[in-house]
């Protein structure tokens, strides 16, 4: 298994179930030892990265990626991107936000190029090959 400094979770971020369910098949499928956190709202992706809500007293482990999705009830995945640009610096370091979505509308990924938190803009589904390039990129490999 490789494993991949600062990449100890990541954290999905989507209101489909079965969504979650593929992706995190999907991750833990990569030869890459990484948890997987899933959460179907943008509210409580917020609450778990600021340990508030049902996580005030929650230490699990802090995401490196976030994959969120930008079609969502309530909060929407940029509504979460602009409470999360206001999030303490503390709470989000070392973590990258890709954008994962099934949005063909070109307006989404020029505005993900123009937010400076959102690393990639995705198109639905995740597949290994690229979240192995993604750890590969933006996480270094630990040699054990």
């Amino acid at each position: 298994m490789k494993k991949f400094k600062n990449l100890n979770c990541v954290l999905l971020v989507d209101d489909d179930v079965p969504t979650n369910y593929i992706h995190r098949r999907i991750v833990q499928n990569t030869n890459i030892e990484v948890n997987v956190k899933s959460i179907t709202s943008a509210q409580e992706a917020l609450d778990y990265l600021t340990f508030s809500g049902k996580y005030e007293h929650d230490d699990t482990l802090r995401p490196g990626i976030i994959f969120l999705d930008i079609n969502m009830p309530g909060m929407s995945g940029w509504d979460f991107m602009e409470e999360y640009g206001k999030i303490d610096a503390a709470h989000k370091a070392r973590t990258i936000v890709i954008m994962l979505t099934t949005s063909l509308n070109p307006d989404d990924e020029l505005m993900a190029s123009e937010n400076k938190e959102i690393v990639t803009y995705m198109h639905k589904p995740l597949n290994e090959d690229a979240f192995v390039k993604i750890a590969g990129k933006y996480f270094e490999e630990i040699n054990n």
